[in-house]
């Protein structure tokens, strides 16, 4: 939250989930804010979601997880962009990471 806060592109409210889903650490849907989450949208008849999670396995699952949830409840739903920082060099990047700036590209 505070990263995003520090871009200043977002003025909209948040929603912490105070973790992700990581079986390995014995950490299920369960163990997050999601319900609360859910509560929420209903409540407040909130008509889009961005996922921020990170681009880790465990921020994936969270974010395929949240996507499956969520849909049927009608909200728009997006993911933010993944890929290159600004400034880096083509050549140093790793392919996960360039696969994934490519399937996150948008129309210009």
């Amino acid at each position: 939250m505070t990263a995003i806060e520090k871009a200043g592109s977002y003025d909209g409210s948040f929603h912490v989930l105070m973790g992700s889903i990581s079986p390995l650490e014995g950490k299920g849907p369960a163990d997050l804010k999601i319900e609360s989450l859910i509560k929420r949208i209903k409540e407040n008849n909130i008509k889009e979601i961005i996922i921020a999670t990170d681009a880790d396995t465990e921020g994936e699952t969270t974010a395929i997880y949240l996507t499956n949830l969520l849909k049927p409840l009608g909200v728009q739903l997006s993911r933010i962009g993944l890929g290159l920082p600004v400034g880096s060099n083509l050549e140093y990047a790793d392919s996960v990471t360039l696969s994934k700036s490519l399937e996150s590209r948008r129309i210009v």
